[in-house]
């Protein structure tokens, strides 16, 4: 089987040995993301900035493996703090309105204290 990895330029990635993206036909694989914007490794302090950031980048990883949003089936989402989940919902209708995909929401400590959440999908190259 062929696999594609593909990379965002995070320091993360380099740092702890994954890919932004692994696509295995016929799924794409986008490991959890966050509000970084990987060209200036910053982060908004909101958690509706980050996750409006943390959609932009795993629109943009499922673009070069030859998807898009809409070829979300899972999405995933952990955040260190639950409660604050229901102010991200424009964002959700936003990106997955029409998507809706399987989800699951977690509690869990994330890597770095600046990080609000952090979201992973699966995905289908589209036939």
């Amino acid at each position: 089987m062929h696999y594609q990895r593909i990379s965002s330029g995070s320091v993360y990635e380099e740092q702890m040995c994954y890919s932004r993206a692994v696509v295995a036909a016929p799924f794409i694989f986008v490991s959890g993301t966050t509000g970084f914007n990987y060209a200036t490794m910053t982060i908004a302090d909101d958690i509706v900035l980050q996750a409006e950031q943390t959609f932009l980048n795993i629109e943009k990883a499922l673009q070069q493996a030859g998807a898009s949003l809409q070829n979300i089936v899972q999405v995933r989402y952990i955040l260190p703090n639950a409660g604050l989940f229901s102010l991200c919902q424009p964002v959700l209708q936003k990106y997955l309105g029409t998507v809706k995909p399987a989800a699951t929401l977690m509690q869990a400590g994330l890597l770095d204290e600046r990080m609000l959440i952090e979201i992973e999908v699966v995905a289908m190259l589209p036939s």
